[in-house]
């Protein structure tokens, strides 16, 4: 099997859309389609927000802001400042260019178009040639038990700034949803599969909680590895290294590759945790040491094409 004829990678925010950039500077359009988390969607001022749909779409596109990771570069809050004025919330911080993103995709879902179409209209208009698919029309809604109570997952993100404690994590609306039918397409027509190095409990798990979508990964002839977020027992960014430790689970790349474990053939890993691949390879786990942090353009290049180079050598 020819590894790279095509690759599906599942991420969700800024981590894996780093990844995704890696990816599409070396394979053909054809060739790579991107899978998102929608459970971090949310409706704020009767707009449909799409957070890391959009961090996807505009890293690749290159207008992701390079301090943050999300948002546009060079953007303005000018809209924010009046709807604080009048006594909104102004604790979602959208941008004025990034609220034209979002009262458009808005206004396109009113019309009755699905969001995997809004998603290919608008990712076009930005010049991205590879595809990027929600991962489904229906809503998801992550949400999450705290000490301070049921929070809605950006409620805890950027109101609360991740700092309350985790107890459980639930995804609404999964059972009913349904992956649309160019998800299943990728996952069926899929050479390789990989998670990407975006938390495993808020940004894959809902992926994987589709109906079917486990299975259909199971039984795919494509292999399934994982790039793992945790560095050295640490996130790279964001909550994931709190929330695993919150939830009993090992803060490490084991940690992460026994969340996976019913799906993975294997794992990459940062250089500074090339100790534990012995820990992984007695998991019956194919597993590989490398930067993983990805700093610049060159990073994510080089990562992608370790990722490809070990997958022709073991899974071929």
């Amino acid at each position: 099997m020819n590894t790279r004829s095509h690759v599906t990678l599942l991420v969700g925010g800024v981590g894996g859309a780093k990844l995704a950039v890696g990816l599409a500077s070396i394979l053909p359009p054809e060739a790579l389609t991107i899978i998102v988390n929608t459970g971090d969607d949310l409706d704020h001022l009767g707009l449909h927000v799409s957070p890391d749909m959009d961090t996807v779409m505009y890293t690749l596109s290159g207008l992701a802001n390079p301090t943050t990771g999300w948002g546009i570069t060079g953007d303005t809050r000018r809209a924010l400042e009046m709807i604080t004025r009048y006594g909104g919330p102004g604790w979602f911080g959208l941008g004025d260019s990034d609220l034209g993103t979002n009262i458009f995709r808005t206004a396109l879902l009113r019309e009755g178009k699905r969001l995997t179409d809004v998603a290919r209209q608008m990712s076009s208009a930005l010049g991205i040639r590879h595809t990027i698919l929600p991962m489904s029309d229906d809503s998801v809604r992550t949400v999450l038990d705290t000490d301070q109570g049921r929070l809605a997952f950006q409620e805890y993100f950027v109101r609360e700034r991740w700092q309350p404690q985790v107890h459980a994590v639930h995804f609404e609306g999964a059972a009913e949803a349904q992956p649309s039918a160019e998800v299943l397409q990728a996952i069926d027509e899929a050479s390789l599969i990989v998670f990407g190095p975006s938390n495993p409990v808020l940004s894959i798990d809902p992926i994987l909680a589709l109906p079917g979508l486990r299975e259909r990964i199971r039984a795919s002839s494509a292999p399934c590895v994982a790039v793992s977020p945790i560095i050295g027992g640490q996130a790279v960014k964001g909550p994931a290294a709190k929330l695993m430790a919150e939830l009993g689970i090992d803060v490490s790349p084991v940690g992460v590759a026994t969340h996976y474990i019913d799906l993975l053939y294997g794992i990459i890993l940062d250089d500074v945790d090339m100790h534990l691949c012995d820990v992984v390879s007695r998991m019956n786990l194919h597993c590989i040491a490398r930067r993983t942090l990805m700093d610049s353009l060159v990073d994510k290049i080089a990562l992608s094409e370790h990722l490809l180079k070990w997958a022709e050598e073991v899974f071929s």
